[in-house]
Parts: structure tokens; sequence; C-alpha cells
């Protein structure tokens, strides 16, 4: 009988030991704590709505901007941080004016295409331009084309991004040099106007804005993008009857450049006050976008980090800056104010990172640094704490726009990597709205990026 009670008692007692819990990672339980705090008290999503409500369209040299710089002090600046500032950065003033018009002129027909103008286009004459269409896909056929067969007409780009890429950024990257130098090819060849297929993988009549440019000496011309709907309606009518035309009208126009500022706010770092880690994204948007995703989510996640970072009494042992750049969509003018003043300033940059890929589920980072090119296979020694988390790619990268001059400095960095597969449905278009951005999923790239900060912070890279 004694034998049998003590065979039991050892039994209840393995059972036990057996249920207790094993003892957690330190580094696993503080990136836990994070998710945790991001999930459950998130501001990001709150700050995002009202950036986007009270603040549409920030772009360069607007009255929107400016009031969003005003906005963004002070967000940092209840927050009880060490520092917060305002950085001068001169920034381009581009306008598009009147609402743009494009028509497709089609014997008797008069029909309207959704169009918007691009970034640095030029005006069209008051009433407008008529002109015959030639359709193109690439900038070399513009060329083979020479100005025999293009001055005096309109040039329009129609090459979609590729649907067959999995990674819609890099399908985005192959069909942009329409969109951005497109109207300067066009223009040196002596077309009157541009159009261009719209950026998006979805089909619908809603364009999607962006930069253009111009080489040296090309003077600027009318340059517009149709909705991938309206894309398609050209090319139909071109291809039934070649001399069909179009009327476009255009009333943009461009000003001086105009004084706007960076917004950085700090917790000083508790040993190496001097070395600072970076989290950042642009303040501005494009002037018909609210700019949810691009890049209101940025913005608000890197506010984010710094909240997490004081509610969990996280002390950085590196200053934890972060920087809200304007002009990223059309000039880079607050990037190339930050990165000219780091280059003297009596501090040095030890991590770079950026959120400016939209406000969807993380999935990992882009890493790089010019001087080490494995640096991301060492970042993924932490995927299996960021992974339960839905965070697990680390590949090679190059952070993003703003940046990019920090690296070339030597400075590592990376990009927060959401899913991708919706993002170009609202890029740079009106359709960019709080309403298209999840809670969860933005808090959830907010935590990623506070985690993968202390990671660094506390065990380099």
């Amino acid at each position: 009988m004694r034998a049998i009670l003590l065979f039991t008692a050892a039994l209840t007692l393995a059972r036990v030991a057996s249920a207790a819990p094993l003892p957690v990672d330190p580094a696993t339980d503080t990136v836990n704590r994070i998710f945790a705090e991001a999930l459950a008290h998130g501001q990001a999503h709150d700050q995002l709505r009202a950036l986007t409500t009270l603040h549409p369209g920030r772009l360069a040299g607007s009255k929107s901007l400016e009031d969003a710089v005003t906005w963004a002090a002070h967000v940092l600046g209840g927050m009880e941080l060490t520092r917060v500032y305002l950085q001068d950065a001169m920034v381009p003033h581009w306008e598009r004016g009147a609402p743009e018009s494009v028509q497709l002129l089609d014997g008797t027909r008069s029909v309207p295409l959704a169009a918007t103008a691009l970034g640095n286009s030029a005006a069209t004459p008051e009433a407008g331009l008529t002109a015959s269409v030639v359709e193109v896909r690439t900038l070399d056929e513009v060329a083979k084309l020479g100005r025999a067969g293009v001055a005096g007409k309109i040039v329009f780009f129609n090459r979609p991004m590729d649907p067959t890429l999995f990674s819609t950024m890099s399908a985005y990257g192959g069909a942009g040099d329409q969109r951005n130098q497109g109207p300067g090819v066009a223009a040196k060849f002596g077309a009157v106007a541009d159009l261009s297929r719209s950026l998006t993988l979805a089909h619908d009549d809603v364009p999607h804005t962006g930069n253009s440019t111009f080489p040296p000496g090309i003077a600027a011309i009318p340059a517009a993008a149709l909705s991938t709907a309206a894309a398609d309606r050209l090319s139909a009518a071109l291809h039934a009857n070649p001399t069909v035309r179009v009327h476009l009208a255009i009333h943009a126009h461009t000003l001086p450049d105009a004084l706007s500022h960076n917004v950085i706010g700090e917790i000083r770092g508790s040993e190496f006050p001097n070395e600072i880690i970076l989290v950042g994204g642009h303040l501005d948007s494009w002037d018909i976008a609210p700019g949810a995703h691009d890049d209101g989510a940025g913005v608000v996640q890197s506010i984010e980090v710094l909240r997490i970072f004081r509610a969990l009494g996280l002390k950085p042992r590196h200053t934890l800056r972060c920087v809200l750049f304007v002009n990223e969509e059309n000039g880079r003018g607050g990037s190339t104010a930050y990165v000219t003043a780091a280059k003297s300033a009596p501090e040095h940059h030890i991590f770079a990172v950026e959120s400016d890929n939209g406000g969807f589920a993380p999935t990992g980072f882009n890493v790089g640094s010019p001087q080490d090119p494995v640096i991301h296979q060492r970042a993924a020694r932490w995927r299996p704490l960021l992974e339960p988390w839905g965070v697990w790619s680390f590949t090679r990268g190059a952070g993003g726009a703003d940046i990019t001059g920090l690296m070339l400095q030597g400075v590592p960095v990376a990009g927060l990597t959401p899913d991708s597969q919706r993002y170009f449905d609202y890029h740079h278009s009106v359709t960019d709205t709080i309403d298209k951005v999840n809670p969860r999923e933005l808090h959830l790239g907010a935590a990623a990026l506070a985690s993968l900060i202390w990671l660094v912070d506390t065990q380099g890279l």
C-alpha cells in the first residue's frame, strides 16, 4: 500500500512539473510585451484619422502640409520626450490649379477620360489643346519614332504593371519610368502633351498621380495619368481609328520654392547619446490624396514607436529619434536637409528604419548596407522572436527613399515590408483614405518597428 501511495505521489508531482510554464527568454518577453502594448493600447490609428481628416492633400508648399507639421510637433510635444524640434527644409511648390479635363474626340462623340495631372506638369492653354495621339509602351519606342513621329502629338504611354509578379513593388518599379521619365522624353522629341496609364493593378476609373521629371534644358509639357479603365478605352479607340484625337486641359503652375520643416522628436540614449537610431516616415502626400497609407501610416507608426518605449519603460541605450520628413513625393527636400545636417553633426547614426510601404499587415523588413552585403542575414537571427507575430522575411534592400542618403554615408538601413497586394489600389489617389487602413494591421506594423529597434539597440546588428 505504501508503495502505491509513493508511486501516486510521484506521478502527481511529475504531472505538476510538466504543467509548469517554461521560463521565457527575456528578449521574447520584451518583444511580446511590445506587441501586446501596441495591440491593446495603440494610438496610431486614432492619430492617422486626425492627420488624414484635418490635413489631407499634404503636398510640398501647401498650407495643408504646414498645418500637418504643426500637428505633428504638437503630438510629439505631448509625449514627454527629451527633445522635439523642427528642421528647416526648402521644398518645391507645384499646384495643379482648377480640375483637369481629358476628352476623347471620336467623330461626333466627346468621351470623358478619367485623369489627373502629374506633378511638375505644365499647363495647357486656358482653353486646352487638341492633338492626335501616338500610343507607346516604352521610352525606347518614343526615341525610335523620333521627332518625325512625335512632334505636335500627344504621347500615350500604356504599359501596365506586370500582374504576374508576386511583389507589387517590383511591378510598380518595372512600369514607373513611363510616368516619371516619360513626359520628359516625350517633350524632348516635340510632343505637345503626355498621357500615361496609372500605376495600379486595379482596373477602375480612379486615376493615380505621381511625380514627373524633365531633363535640364527641356521645357515641361502638360502631363496626366489616365485611370486604367480610361487607358483601355483610349487604346481601343486608337486601334479602331488611329486618327482619333484627344482634348486636354490642365491648369497647373509652379511657384518659387517654399520653406518647410522636418518634425523631429527623440528619447536621449542612456549610454550612447551621440549614437542615433532613426525611425521615420514622410509627412507629405499628394494633393489629391488624404495620404492614409502613403505615408500617414508610416508617420503614425514612427510616433507610436516612441510611445511604446515610454509606455513600457524601455530606456534606449542609444538615442532614439523619430523623423517625419517633408517632400518625399516630389523632391526629397526634407531628406536632403536632414542628411546634409547629419554630415556635420557631432553624432553618428548606427541604424535607420523607414515605414513607407503602407499600413497593411507587416511581413518583415528589407535590410541593407553598402559595406555589409549580408547584414540582412544577421538580422534574420531575430526571426524566431518575430515570426509568431507574422514577421518572418528579412531580405536585402535599401530601406526607403528618405534614408537612402544615410545609407550612402555608410549607415545600415531597413524598411518595413507590409503585405503589398492592395497597396497600389490606393497609392497616390483619392481613395487612399482612413477606411482602407485596418487598425490591427497598422498597430502590428508599429510593434514590428519598435521590436526591431529595441533589438538593434540592445543587441546590435
